[in-house]
């Protein structure tokens, strides 16, 4: 049975809000453009893990657990959050003109942490979607698939606290933006994929937000 996320509703002006702040873009993802790594294709050695295991900003300390029963997020994983960072359920309108901007691939955005209340730039996001069967490696790359603006999109296998995952680092760029660095790792689950994204206002802001990121991945865990 399908969960029901108990969110707010994504209304044109919230969604227009994220969409200049980075939701589809800041989200992005690898296109199929010719720099974009396909199952099965070799990595650089020192390519996504050496872009994921050094977090660069400082230190975090957790300050609380999301995705269980009576969370802010009700989801089908939870995790812990940084200090001062605020979750925030999402629920998209599919009858809503803009529903698109709360897709990307096969999943759907559930939930937005906020870091501006620890004074960063950026959210850390959780996409859910419906059981497919799909590994999380192939998840993670039809989410990067989905967005127009990502290139140099780098795979990696990795573990989200016990389960198994799939990890990407890519580039996000485009007439008005920047080129900037983005991650994200997914999983399955019984309920369905599950994709764990940071983006930021820019690299910078995003380097500063990384360890708030691995602290999510680290204590993963169903339910």
């Amino acid at each position: 049975m399908k969960k029901r996320y108990a969110a707010r509703v994504l209304v044109p002006t919230v969604l227009a809000a994220v969409a200049l702040a980075g939701c589809s873009s800041d989200d992005g993802t690898d296109t199929g453009k010719a720099s974009r790594k396909t199952a099965g294709s070799p990595e650089s050695p020192d390519s996504a893990a050496g872009k994921t295991d050094t977090p660069a900003g400082k230190p975090v300390t957790k300050g609380g657990t999301v995705g269980g029963a009576g969370s802010a997020c009700p989801m089908p994983v939870s995790f812990d959050f940084a200090k001062s960072w605020t979750p925030e359920a999402v629920e998209v309108d599919p009858d809503s003109e803009l529903a698109a901007l709360g897709e990307q691939g096969p999943v759907r955005m559930v939930c937005e942490i906020d870091a501006k209340p620890a004074g960063n730039i950026g959210y850390l996001r959780v996409w859910a979607g419906e059981p497919s069967g799909s590994d999380p490696r192939a998840v993670l790359q039809a989410f990067v698939a989905a967005d127009p603006n990502a290139t140099e999109a780098t795979y990696s296998a990795i573990r989200a606290g016990s389960l198994e995952a799939a990890e990407v680092a890519y580039t996000v760029s485009g007439e008005v933006l920047d080129p900037k660095t983005e991650r994200a790792f997914a999983v399955t689950t019984p309920d369905g994929p599950v994709v764990v994204h940071l983006g930021g206002l820019d690299s910078s802001e995003h380097r500063q937000m990384l360890p708030a990121y691995e602290l999510a991945k680290k204590s993963l865990k169903l339910g």
